[in-house]
């Protein structure tokens, strides 16, 4: 599975270079990844403004309203504070993988999300092994979250990591085992031949039960509450982040938010037919489907308490694990498989 996996993003960046149009097509790339990476950062701010208001509308407080109309300059603020402070690395940190480990997740998400298609004709590679990349990739997150707490040499981000390595890969067994139902379902890992199969009922409504595993596990991925193992503030200040300086913190801030976009987006694409949809443009569907969701994540973060991690880990191998299985039977029952 890995080879075709590596054959396949060796074809991406050939075919971006080297394909059809040689020159053109690499331009054409470049373009649509820049697109992609504004289009990436203006969600990131607005959805961090959106996230501090409702928290504080649900708690009865003001949040931003100072900086710019509605405080829609607070974030901006922040950032350049956080921006303007030096980068420290601790004495005990292994200073190359510590300086490198944020950087590297950030470049990984973004990659990530440019595999995945906004429409059927707006993307930036049409593969057939899409949705198996994308989870191969995504696989690589435990890793490089082990390794930034770890190289800090600092107890406290160590423990950290490795808790949320723990829940990680619990929770990443029944989303791959769900992404398999999907393409089962579809007759394909194209991602954007998921989305087609879509077209009269979406696969929400033909595995609710898939549906409710994956979105669970998307939490998990993206560390939101009632997964944030990462920052347990009470036993280990900000988990595998304690040691980073604010430049550093800014970018998990980033990393934060570009991950609630991806998930919201695989969500979209993987069960509520991406694109499809009446009267509006295919572009106008997606972003409504991915704004919904992002909002209901928001809810979600609002409405939950953190979860103690013994048992956030059991409940993703007793109950997650065993649920996606059977999804996988029904979907396999459904399509004549069984």
């Amino acid at each position: 599975m890995y080879g075709s996996v590596i054959g396949a993003i060796s074809d991406i960046i050939s075919h971006s270079v080297w394909g059809d149009g040689g020159i053109a097509v690499a331009i054409a790339s470049a373009a649509f990844a820049a697109a992609t990476v504004i289009a990436v950062s203006a969600f990131v701010y607005f959805y961090g403004w959106a996230e501090r208001k409702v928290i504080a509308k649900s708690q009865y407080r003001h949040g931003p309203n100072v900086v710019g109309k509605y405080g829609l300059l607070q974030n901006l603020a922040d950032m350049l504070k956080m921006l303007s402070k030096g980068v420290v690395v601790p004495r005990s940190a292994n200073r190359y993988l510590f300086l490198a480990s944020i950087p590297v997740m950030l470049f990984l998400f973004l990659f990530l999300i440019l595999l995945l298609p906004v429409t059927g004709t707006l993307y930036g590679v049409d593969i057939s092994l899409g949705r198996l990349v994308v989870f191969v990739l995504l696989s690589f997150l435990p890793l490089v979250v082990f390794v930034a707490g770890w190289s800090s040499g600092n107890k406290f981000a160590s423990i950290g990591a490795q808790r949320s390595v723990a829940m990680l890969i619990g929770y990443e067994i029944p989303m791959v085992i769900t992404m398999a139902a999907v393409a089962l379902g579809a007759r394909s890992y194209n991602l954007i031949s998921i989305v087609s199969a879509q077209s009269t009922l979406p696969f929400a409504l033909v595995m609710p039960l898939g549906l409710i595993v994956f979105s669970v596990g998307m939490l998990a991925e993206t560390e939101r509450p009632p997964f944030d193992i990462r920052e347990a503030d009470s036993e280990l200040i900000a988990g595998w982040l304690t040691d980073v300086s604010p430049p550093y913190y800014s970018l998990a801030l980033f990393i934060d938010y570009a991950r609630v976009l991806f998930g919201s987006m695989l969500i979209s694409i993987m069960f509520f037919g991406g694109w499809n949809g009446p009267v509006l443009p295919p572009f106008a569907w997606m972003a409504v489907k991915v704004l919904l969701i992002s909002f209901i994540i928001i809810l979600i973060r609002v409405s939950t308490v953190r979860m103690r991690i013994s048992r956030l880990i059991d409940f993703g191998w007793s109950y997650l694990l065993p649920l996606s299985i059977i999804n996988l039977i029904w979907v396999a029952f459904l399509t004549g498989v069984i």
